[in-house]
């Protein structure tokens, strides 16, 4: 009887984690931890559990089952459909070019082949970083904010900056050319939830730190209920692809890119083995989305084609 009950422990196990990970998340702090903590924790139970009831010959089938909940949840089964769109979009965490020259982190972004590039993290250092980046570049044109760069070969029509409350990051919004039609694109680095003062039991910061985003996501949704037309969000928005700010961003601004048009976990964070880097687009459908593997950054770069 413990090893059937072993395996359906394992599949409601699953469940439970998932289900509270997805649709209370952010609401209380526990359910927090679940929403943000890596989704392959899910499977470590795995091989023990079927290699249990496969032993014993019971309770194999729903072991099976709750592993392939957990691959599934952990994105290990996403595979999507691809093929090449004719409008590149590039996002990328460059760490302040700690990891890199400006010469090297040209040649990734050349290599891509972006018709658009989104930077997080661009306060590069030392100061002559950024003359240098857009010198290897020719092209592209270049706007900044606070600790976003946006660069385009697209015509820019207007460019403007927002604020973000709880830190000293700005939002940038490029409205760009595309086809004959405008296109605005929003390039966002949202703040982190400190899940690692939870081992602290500085749930007061836990708390502060959640209680920041969820403001900074309302200034993007405002951002998406004025924006008319077509309309994307790339950048670092430190948020895995479940949970209750994950799904409002998409509400206002479109599905998830590497949702629709990606394969494998897509782990942009891939210390921690997180998909935290997203784009987010209506009135654009995404054809291909994949991640590159480069050193220039502790992030990996998110490449969406779109049609």
């Amino acid at each position: 009887m413990f090893r059937s009950r072993l395996a359906l422990c394992y599949l409601l196990f699953v469940t439970l984690i998932w289900g509270l990970g997805e649709f209370v998340g952010e609401w209380t702090l526990p359910t927090l931890l679940l929403a943000y903590a890596p989704a392959t924790l899910w499977l470590l139970p795995a091989p023990f559990v079927v290699l249990w009831t496969a032993l014993r010959r019971r309770g194999l089938a729903t072991a099976l089952a709750g592993t392939l909940l957990a691959a599934w949840g952990a994105g290990s089964l996403h595979w999507r459909p691809q093929h090449p769109g004719p409008l590149r979009v590039l996002d990328y965490n460059v760490n302040s070019g700690y990891k890199s020259t400006p010469e090297r982190l040209a040649a990734v972004l050349k290599g891509a082949d972006a018709d658009v590039i989104l930077l997080q993290e661009s306060n590069f250092q030392p100061r002559g970083y950024p003359a240098a980046l857009a010198a290897a570049l020719p092209g592209y044109s270049v706007h900044s904010a606070v600790e976003v760069m946006t660069l385009t070969r697209l015509p820019v029509l207007t460019a403007e900056t927002v604020d973000l409350p709880g830190n000293q990051r700005e939002v940038l919004m490029t409205r760009l050319q595309w086809r004959g039609q405008p296109l605005t694109v929003v390039n966002a680095h949202l703040g982190t939830v400190q899940v690692m003062d939870a081992l602290a039991q500085d749930f007061a910061y836990l708390k502060l730190t959640r209680d920041r985003r969820e403001a900074q996501a309302q200034v993007l949704q405002r951002i998406a209920a004025r924006s008319a037309g077509r309309l994307l969000l790339g950048g670092d928005l430190n948020t895995p692809p479940r949970g209750l700010i994950y799904r409002k961003l998409q509400a206002a601004f479109g599905p998830d890119a590497f949702a629709q048009a990606g394969r494998g976990p897509g782990w942009t964070f891939p210390s921690l083995r997180v998909r935290i880097d997203h784009q987010m687009a209506r009135g654009l459908t995404p054809t291909r989305a994949t991640i590159l593997a480069v050193t220039e950054s502790d992030h990996l770069p998110l490449v969406v084609d779109y049609r």
